[in-house]
């Protein structure tokens, strides 16, 4: 029969696994995720039908005082006017992005090279604005002169409704003339093998007074929780606003932070960004201008909305010249490169947490070992080893400790018999076995210590990297940043740890022996949630830490007998 400390155990195993059912089946039926579904290609929304854009929504123009001057160009000649349906439809080998021609915002952007999960190949969903959700990204000209400050956005216009871009460029026009005669051209640069796109408004003075405007980019969002892949335990990743200012080249605004003031800061360049698991959209100014950055709190409709985004100096247009103002806008994955040569500071959206100088390199290091071996599970058990080698010395002196700690159990137990009395007599005679032998009682917690950080680090490059999303390994291990479907990796790593403790020399303190022992259950049950490329590592880790201590100890063991 077995005793009352392993049934006790088994019990609390029990109860972790049917609680993690319980947890799973609550999820599945209630679970808060985003209920955006799959991108379904939408009807031509007829011009009257869709109300306008709150012009409450836009930056006010007033703030910031930076000005540009005018640039002097020779007016376009003007084109015919084309029909299109309200909705405007992009796609190329990176986006799905739908433009309304009220107001010129992208309203709709789905990445076809993501699929939502492994067994949906639904291209996953971004922006969206339907009756579930608002996540959109604006842009316009306000001021003095503004066709956005009429307190309506313009009905621009376009040739048609469907743009396709296979190879090379694509600039999709919307055209907009003022009755005085100032004539807006909003232009969407694309570029294949890109998730940017430079978003120009081109101004045609062809008025007999000055043209006094500023450009306005801005995204605008409720609060409701993006979509998440299954159910997942520990640290969540940010989802809110984020900006570089000179004070701080990465500046995470929550939507709390803005419910009671507006959030305000003037800097060169920069760009503003709204963050989720995996993904980032960010809109880049012009690197020269003093712009003016906002995040504010729009108000309740349904669900509370947010803006954030700046306001660019204002420039002013002479009659019959032309002038053009842009910015960058990026919809895509958190792909560390392609953020880094867009803008400045823009690749720390990959939010690595308080450990990032050291997740940094140990993913780079890891993109270089994957781009060998072509599998990121691989990557990781050779991670792995190359972590536990240059670890070596320092894990082989707490383990010789360790082995030293088994030579003088037999010592402590009749220590701990001698003077179960006087815990005073107890402890000064067990210091003095540690000094005479040479033990080190907390010398095997050395190793553990070490590799905490590189633990951490790791959970935060398995998590957050884009790149280990939907990364298959081997056999049922079909995605290495969701949990094991069945378990496999999570017990094989308390077994594993359970023999670790084996090798271990027993804790002198019955309390502390005791724990000790629930240890690999604790975290086999803990290691259930987590994403299957971290349990993977620490499986990898252990069973060399094994190798190593049972290595260490035969040598130490000896030694002491030599």
């Amino acid at each position: 029969m077995f005793s009352p400390e392993v049934r006790r155990i088994a019990l609390m195993v029990a109860l972790a696994a049917i609680s993690y059912l319980l947890l799973l089946a609550w999820n599945e039926d209630y679970g808060i995720g985003s209920e955006a579904g799959p991108v379904e290609p939408e009807a031509p929304v007829a011009t009257n039908d869709a109300p306008p854009v709150p012009a409450a929504d836009l930056p006010d123009a007033s703030i910031g005082a930076a000005s540009v001057p005018a640039a002097v160009e020779e007016p376009a000649p003007e084109v015919p006017e084309g029909t299109a349906p309200r909705l405007v439809h992009v796609t190329t080998p990176e986006l799905q992005l739908t433009i309304d021609r009220l107001g010129g915002d992208v309203v709709a952007l789905a990445l076809p090279k993501y699929p939502r999960s492994t067994e949906n190949a639904t291209p996953f969903r971004l922006l969206a604005q339907d009756a579930a959700h608002t996540y959109v990204a604006q842009s316009g000209l306000i001021g003095p002169d503004g066709v956005d400050s009429s307190g309506e956005r313009p009905l621009y216009t376009t040739s048609r409704g469907e743009y396709h871009l296979d190879e090379g460029d694509l600039a999709v026009e919307l055209r907009y003339e003022t009755a005085a005669g100032v004539e807006v051209i909003k232009r969407f640069r694309f570029e294949t093998d890109s998730y940017a796109l430079d978003v120009e408004h081109e101004i045609r003075n062809g008025s007999e007074a000055d043209v006094r405007a500023r450009l306005f980019a801005q995204l605008k969002r409720d609060d409701s929780t993006p979509e998440e892949e299954g159910f997942q335990m520990g640290p969540r990743p940010y989802v809110g606003a984020a900006l570089t200012t000179p004070e701080d080249r990465y500046n995470k605004v929550d939507f709390d932070d803005v419910d009671d003031s507006e959030f305000r800061a003037d800097v060169t360049g920069g760009w503003v960004a709204m963050l989720q698991h995996y993904f980032v959209v960010a809109w880049v100014a012009n690197p020269e201008d003093l712009n003016a950055y906002t995040g504010r709190r729009l108000g309740v409709v349904g669900r509370p909305l947010y803006a954030f985004g700046y306001v660019a100096p204002e420039f002013r247009v002479a009659p019959g010249t032309t002038h053009v103002v842009s910015a960058r806008l990026y919809a895509g994955p958190k792909d560390q490169d392609r953020l880094e040569a867009i803008a400045e500071n823009l690749s720390l959206t990959v939010d690595y947490g308080i450990l990032w100088w050291l997740a940094v390199p140990l993913f780079q290091v890891l993109a270089y070992i994957q781009s060998w071996v072509t599998n990121w599970g691989v990557a990781i058990l050779l991670l792995t080893l190359a972590i536990k080698l240059v670890l070596y010395p320092l894990s082989a002196i707490a383990y010789r400790s360790g082995a030293k700690m088994r030579r003088v159990a037999p010592q402590l137990k009749r220590l701990q018999e001698r003077h179960a009395d006087d815990r005073r007599k107890l402890s000064a005679e067990m210091m003095e076995l540690y000094r005479r032998e040479g033990a080190n009682p907390f010398g095997g917690c050395l190793p553990m210590l070490l590799q905490m950080p590189v633990f951490f680090a790791l959970y935060w490059v398995l998590y957050e990297s884009v790149e280990l999303r939907q990364a298959p390994f081997f056999f049922w291990i079909e995605d290495l940043s969701v949990m094991d479907p069945f378990f496999v990796l999570p017990i094989l790593m308390g077994g594993s740890m359970y023999l670790m403790q084996m090798l271990n020399p027993p804790m002198p303190d019955p309390m502390q022996a005791r724990m000790m022992k629930m240890m690999p259950f604790l975290f086999t049950a803990f290691s259930l949630f987590f994403p299957a490329g971290l349990v993977l590592y620490w499986l990898a880790n252990n069973l060399l830490s094994l190798a190593q201590q049972w290595h260490v100890t035969r040598q130490a063991d000896r030694e002491a007998a030599a």
